[in-house]
């Protein structure tokens, strides 16, 4: 007997990782259009860089502590000795260059707040065309790993001064933000995204 659609989420979700399912269950596709939730979620995406997302996953309260709630303003600011602090904060990836870039990453963001009347979710989403890409996913292992939409952004994102936010990184963004929806089509996710 076949077992029913809601026992079929997207087989990366692991069952044993209670966080991690849920965030699967709860953000991951999920449209956002907060211009601050972006900015961290694009950040923690450049963190990830070299690592699992469950990696990041696990720490993401702890970035969200040191890292000020994730707010561009105050990150924007951080000084030399701030660095030298997070360097030393063993809850997160203590990666020089990637703390840098979070600095710069969060200028960036700034400019970009108040040169465009529709911030950074408008410059954001119109790479979609304002909408998310649902896509027909049977196997998420086949999934490309980048797209021409990622390719755009991540280089309208390098132009602008933003690192750690190459095509591919770009794409797992674009996912997780519900700019495309990649959830598997047996997945009770898959439509339920769709809805919002």
């Amino acid at each position: 007997m076949a077992k029913p659609e809601a026992s079929l989420p997207c087989p990366w979700a692991p069952a044993d990782d209670a966080l991690y399912r849920q965030y699967h269950d709860e953000e991951w596709g999920v449209p956002e259009r907060d211009h601050r939730a972006l900015f961290e979620k694009l950040v923690l995406d450049g963190f990830q860089a070299g690592l699992s997302w469950r990696t990041i996953l696990h720490k993401r309260a702890a970035f969200r502590r040191a890292f000020d709630g994730f707010e561009p303003a105050k990150i924007a600011r951080y000084t030399p000795k701030k660095i030298e602090k997070l360097l030393a904060d063993d809850g997160i990836i203590r990666s020089r260059s990637k703390i840098e870039a979070t600095i710069g990453n969060a200028r960036a963001y700034l400019d970009v707040m108040e040169t465009r009347t529709d911030g950074f979710s408008g410059f954001l989403w119109e790479f979609v065309g304002g909408a998310p890409i649902v896509n027909r996913v049977t196997n998420y292992r086949l999934v490309a790993p980048k797209t021409k939409e990622s390719e755009a952004m991540a280089k309208e994102l390098r132009r602008l001064g933003f690192k750690f936010c190459g095509p591919v990184i770009v794409y797992a963004f674009m996912q997780a933000v519900g700019m495309v929806n990649d959830h598997e089509v047996t997945c009770p996710r898959h439509k339920a995204v769709q809805k919002l």
